[in-house]
């Protein structure tokens, strides 16, 4: 049954196309109801740009009023002015002319970010009748411009011509938008709403990537804005307003800003409200605010999470099948596990001299470490003693106060952190940075999006390279996923996993990239015994196939088990470095770990460190906050 609703969904899609298409010639829509799908159709292109850019991104840009405009215009201007009544013609211009109003304003914009990006933004909007004012010769300023009647192949497209027109062009754009957003590059689009740092040390640049969300959510804002202008035939500066902008926020937020298809659904639901209320202009303003507040309180994921919640209850209670989890060409069979990684080419990372300063205070202070291929080196001490410090600055999360940092005969101090990442650095967070809406299966494989990338067209049009990149992808992520032995949770959403199987998820996808240098920090953490069995293996694998690990753990049976070579840092300071045997042994070590000064009662009461922490676990440092 499910395999029957997945072949044959694009068929009724298609039938679904070809009904709206045919309904004003079939008498299923008069010219009222034909004007209104329009509308709704050209609302959700603006709609649609909105959800790139804030519902899959989370970048607050609110400028598609105003890219609107520009699409409009441009498109007006070139039938009227140049002759060029093409819709091809117009539709290309307009595409054109607002990515790069959309390259104009993102490129300083969006160094910005999160609530000055969004008054940047609001701003363009309210500065759009001042400039067509400003270029009247070209707009026809404050009274309007009268557009020419589109043509195609020297056919007038009016009416059920123009009709036909929208639908397909719109429907061109989802399909678009639908093969974008569900690829890795839309994946990434989710990584970066959840965070931008953990973007970053996936190998992505942060900025590029904002930019090209940008100047995509820019393209259905000017498609809509060229569609407008051949639908009424004239264009006037108070068509572009600050409503205008509400109102497609609105929508975006009623729809379900991080669906596809939701769009569409809210964009209907603003343009019907509006056509329905004889007094909607008046309370416009005090209408969007109440679907704002209704919609982010009652149904925070819009129309398209209710519809899925209603769909999922429905398939609770056996009324309809569930579908089966998609079939993931694996790299070998489902019950076997790998027991070795292909060759990782580790490098040596050495620190001299590091240091890193906060103002005046010192969190890392003249610290020189050396980690080798094939082995664990491990960072121990107290809470605050820089040990996370240590590890945002090797991964350029911080720039280096002091010191030299080495991978190979390469300094990466101070480089950003994507470079350092594609050097092949990868890392796990304390508090693991998980994004929503994404399986487990394809945040592992997110981890393969700079290494192994597919083109952004090839994705659009689902190319055989993509296919096969998906497909390989996908088996790679389940391998992985297998190796660390939570494969049963490859199908699940990966932020509803407990905190211990997050660490695992984040060792799967630091392997996933192909690093060269695993940063580990609190792994162990929060992990049952058979978890820590599994952790342990997949690191000495890393270090079996020749990988470079540094691990920072609380967990000292852990540390002593995995490590090669164990550093203990103290107060930003370097205390003592040595063999695991050594450092358990080290009675500066045990002091610090029970706050007493060296050979005093407390450091007496234990022999080793393994044994104060065998006791009752470490008691507060000295120097701990």
């Amino acid at each position: 049954m499910n395999a029957l609703v997945h072949r044959y969904r694009p068929l009724g899609i298609v039938l679904l196309l070809a009904l709206l298409l045919i309904a004003p010639t079939a008498g299923l829509l008069n010219g009222y109801w034909s004007r209104t799908v329009m509308l709704i159709a050209i609302l959700s292109l603006l709609v649609s740009g909105l959800n790139v850019v804030l519902g899959y991104a989370g970048e607050l840009a609110m400028g598609q009023v105003a890219l609107y405009a520009v699409g409009a215009y441009v498109a007006g201007y070139l039938g009227v002015e140049l002759g060029m009544t093409n819709v091809l013609f117009s539709l290309l211009g307009a595409t054109l002319a607002a990515v790069v109003v959309g390259l104009i304003t993102g490129i300083p914009g969006l160094r910005l970010g999160g609530w000055s990006l969004a008054m940047v933004t609001f701003f363009l909007v309210t500065l759009v009748p001042n400039l067509v004012d400003v270029f009247s010769g070209f707009t026809g300023g404050t009274l309007g411009m009268g557009t020419a009647v589109p043509t195609l192949f020297g056919m007038e497209i009016v009416g059920d011509r123009l009709y036909w027109l929208i639908i397909l062009v719109v429907a061109a754009w989802f399909a678009v938008a639908r093969n974008l957003l569900l690829s890795r590059h839309g994946n990434m689009f989710l990584v970066l709403r959840q965070s931008p740092i953990l973007a970053s040390v996936l190998g992505v640049s942060v900025y590029r990537l904002k930019l090209l969300v940008y100047v995509v959510g820019a393209i259905p804002a000017a498609l809509a804005g060229a569609l407008f202008s051949m639908l009424d035939g004239f264009i006037a500066p108070d068509t572009f307003t600050f409503a205008l902008a509400l109102s497609v926020l609105a929508a975006s937020v009623v729809g379900g800003a991080t669906s596809v298809y939701g769009a569409i659904a809210g964009a209907a639901v603003m343009q019907l409200g509006q056509q329905t209320f004889t007094q909607f202009q008046t309370w416009q303003l005090v209408i969007y605010g109440a679907f704002l507040l209704i919609a982010g309180i009652a149904f925070n994921r819009g129309l398209a999470g209710l519809a899925q919640d209603g769909l999922a209850a429905v398939r609770r209670r056996g009324w309809l099948p569930t579908p089966a989890p998609v079939t993931v060409a694996a790299a070998e069979p489902a019950g076997e596990v790998e027991t070795r990684l292909e060759p990782l080419h580790g490098v040596t990372l050495r620190t001299e001299g590091l240091g890193k300063s906060f103002g005046g205070n010192r969190a890392l202070d003249d610290v020189t470490i050396e980690a080798r291929p094939g082995e664990v080196t491990a960072l121990i001490g107290p809470n605050g003693s820089g040990k996370t410090t240590m590890l945002n600055l090797i991964c350029g999360l911080y720039k280096p106060s002091a010191g030299r940092l080495l991978l190979g005969e390469e300094e990466i101090g101070g480089h950003p952190t994507y470079r350092i990442a594609r050097h092949g650095v990868a890392r796990t967070f304390q508090t693991p940075l998980i994004p929503a809406h994404m399986t487990t299966l394809a945040f592992v494989a997110t981890g393969r999006y700079v290494s192994h990338r597919v083109g952004i067209l090839p994705a659009i049009l689902r190319l055989p390279a993509f296919r096969k990149g998906y497909a390989t992808d996908d088996a790679r992520a389940m391998a992985l996923l297998r190796l660390v032995g939570i494969a049963d949770v490859a199908h699940q959403q990966v932020d509803s996993l407990a905190l211990g199987t997050r660490r695992l998820v984040e060792v799967a996808r630091c392997l996933a990239s192909g690093a060269r240098v695993f940063l580990f920090d609190e792994v162990g953490s929060g992990l049952d015994e058979s978890d820590l069995e599994v952790l342990e293996r997949a690191i000495g694998m890393i270090r079996e196939a020749g990988g470079t690990v540094i691990l920072v753990e609380h967990n000292f049976p852990l540390v002593l088990k995995l490590s090669d070579r164990i550093h203990v840092l103290s107060q930003g300071r370097l205390l003592a470095s040595g063999t695991p045997a050594q450092i358990q042994n080290d009675r500066r070590v045990l002091a610090e770990y029970t706050g007493a000064t060296d050979g005093g009662d407390a450091a007496d009461a234990f022999d080793s460190v393994a044994d104060l922490q065998a006791a009752d676990g470490p008691a507060t440092p000295k120097g701990a906050k």
